[in-house]
């Protein structure tokens, strides 16, 4: 029997001169030996940023897709979002339209990306969402359910910020001895499956017996969610969003006395090093069928065009053959049918040119969603100077 890696040289090695720039639901694929599109997977092969070249995937599952996504090339910068909501569509597109926004203002004020700036542009956007679940929840009293996950990255004059909530993940290929290549997880995953996580929890609560509970072999918050921070879910967080009892799923026995979710982020900062040679941003929907390593190994053996896509289908063949079914059977179902197969999933990745750190060089500066064919101008231009 083959080994993994065995598996993933060969996938990667066969021909690929027929990848496309960009495909939504075209037929021609390098890696898929079958003619059967997938009408729901979307992808940018290969583009460029400041300091390399990037491959963006998302494959949508949900009836209305619910991951939100984004890239931001600028001279001195590289941004990546993946936004992975829950509950509904709401909050992630919200974050996907305010979170980058709020972090040029703070930067631009300071004149510089940190960590603090960050962290203040999570805390800008979250407060925006309350104060829409505020000024909608008589007319859409669910609003006050949805929220997302957000994870968010910035690489500025040669140093990586990463920011944040939730269980979609970062991480970094590194060169180590050898010349292997090893995964090195950037984030937290703030999910009560995670014996850290439902200990935190519990010491934030210790009245509460029941602020972490297993309900059918899955530890939920309060019986109801598995991320422990996110935007949004203000009926976890605020005592005057609780939901109707009349949508028993959303329903707490009891009011809350304080926030049982939060949105203070995990914020990671590093120099890049010689040895860093890609970034993997993805949703939990890639994490659930690949390891970090399984994950990272592909991106370095395999060719650059298409390696977000590539590892979308990973997890896609993956995930239909725990259904004992193949990826040509999984492409025949329709939205909303396939989230009882996979998750959506977003995947950015990074590739870090370091020849191109030190130099000032043009590169596009263009504003990319994920699932969105149309390219706009980046915002990038304010931290000039």
């Amino acid at each position: 029997m083959l080994s993994w890696l065995g598996r993933i040289a060969m996938a990667c090695w066969r021909p690929f001169s027929q990848y496309a720039r960009m495909n939504k639901d075209d037929s021609f694929h390098n890696d898929d030996d079958s003619s059967i599109s997938d009408s729901l997977l979307w992808s940018r092969d290969l583009e460029k940023h400041s300091y390399g070249e990037f491959s963006f995937a998302v494959v949508q599952a949900n009836e209305i897709i619910e991951d939100h996504s984004q890239v931001e090339t600028g001279r001195d910068a590289t941004f990546v979002g993946v936004y992975d909501g829950h509950g509904g569509p709401e909050a992630s597109r919200f974050i996907s339209d305010h979170l980058f926004k709020n972090l040029m203002r703070f930067a631009s004020e300071k004149g510089t990306i940190s960590e603090e700036n960050l962290r203040s542009a999570f805390s800008a956007t979250e407060e925006g969402f309350l104060t829409l679940v505020r000024r909608t929840c008589s007319i859409k009293p669910l609003i006050a359910a949805i929220g997302s996950c957000c994870l968010a990255g910035v690489i500025w004059r040669g140093t990586l910020y990463v920011a944040n909530l939730g269980d979609s993940r970062a991480v970094i290929g590194c060169l180590g001895r050898s010349n292997k290549i090893v995964a090195e997880q950037l984030t937290k995953d703030h999910n009560a499956s995670m014996e850290e996580v439902r200990q935190e929890l519990k010491s934030l609560h210790p009245d509460d017996s029941h602020i972490v509970v297993k309900k059918h072999g899955v530890w939920r918050i309060k019986g109801i969610i598995q991320v422990s921070r996110s935007i949004g879910d203000a009926y976890l967080k605020k005592p005057e969003f609780s939901v109707d009892p009349s949508f028993p799923r959303f329903h707490l026995p009891e009011p809350i006395r304080r926030p049982v979710l939060t949105s203070e982020p995990s914020i990671y900062s590093r120099v890049l090093r010689p040895a860093d040679k890609f970034l993997i941003f993805a949703s939990d929907g890639l994490w659930e069928h690949m390891t970090n390593q399984e994950a990272v190994d592909m991106v370095y053996n395999c060719p650059r065009s298409g390696i977000a896509k590539r590892l979308v289908k990973t997890a896609l063949r993956a995930a239909a053959g725990k259904r004992e079914m193949g990826y040509d059977d999984l492409k025949k179902i329709n939205k909303g049918n396939r989230r009882f197969f996979h998750d959506d999933i977003t995947v950015v990745v990074i590739f870090i040119d370091h020849e191109l750190l030190d130099k000032n060089e043009p590169a596009p500066e263009m504003s990319m969603r994920g699932f969105n064919d149309n390219v706009g101008p980046s915002r990038f231009n304010t931290l000039h100077g």
